[in-house]
C-alpha cells in the first residue's frame, strides 16, 4: 500500500473531543443509530483512561484534520492463554474514502496489538457495508460465525 501523504494515525488526544465527536455521530448514523451526549462524554471519558479493560482509541489526521478513528478493545479468550483483540468501531470520512485511511486504521490496531503480544484482531460489520467488506476481504479473513444477540 503506498502511504497517503500527510496522513499520520496516533491516539486519541483530549483537544480531540468535538472533532471526534462529530465522526463518531457520522459513524453511528451510518449505522442508523445514535446516542444521548452523556454516552458520548462517558464514551470520550474511557477511551482517553487508563483502565485496560476499557476501549483504546485511536484517530486518523489528514493534513491536521481528524477523518477517521478506530476504537479497539484487548480481552481474554477462553481458547488461549494470549488475550484478543476486539476492534469495535472503525470510521472515515466520506470525503476522504480510497486513501488509505481504513486500512492504516487497521494496521495501526494489528500494530498496537503485536506490542501487546495479542495474536488475534477479530471485528463484524454488518452484510450491506459492501465498500468496507471490499478492504476487509484483502486484510482480513472472513469467518462463518453468525452473531445472535439476546432476545
Amino acid at each position: 500500500m503506498t502511504q497517503t501523504p500527510g496522513l499520520v494515525v496516533r491516539a486519541l488526544r483530549e483537544d480531540d473531543k468535538a472533532a471526534w465527536s462529530a465522526l463518531w455521530t457520522a459513524y453511528l448514523a451510518f449505522y442508523e443509530t445514535s446516542r444521548p451526549t452523556e454516552i458520548h462524554d462517558l464514551y470520550f471519558t474511557r477511551l482517553l483512561g487508563h483502565d485496560p479493560q476499557d476501549f483504546n482509541a485511536l484517530v486518523a489526521e489528514l493534513d491536521g484534520r481528524l477523518v477517521g478513528l478506530t476504537h479497539y478493545l484487548f480481552h481474554r479468550h477462553g481458547w488461549s492463554a494470549e488475550n484478543t483483540c476486539y476492534l469495535q468501531d472503525l470510521y472515515a470520512d466520506p470525503a476522504v474514502r480510497g486513501q488509505g485511511i481504513g486500512r492504516a486504521l487497521i494496521e495501526a490496531v494489528y500494530a498496537a496489538a503485536d506490542t501487546a503480544g495479542v495474536p488475534s484482531v477479530y471485528w463484524l460489520t454488518q452484510d450491506f457495508n459492501k465498500d468496507a467488506r471490499l478492504l476487509y476481504d484483502r486484510i482480513g479473513v472472513k469467518t462463518p460465525f453468525i452473531r445472535y444477540n439476546r432476545a
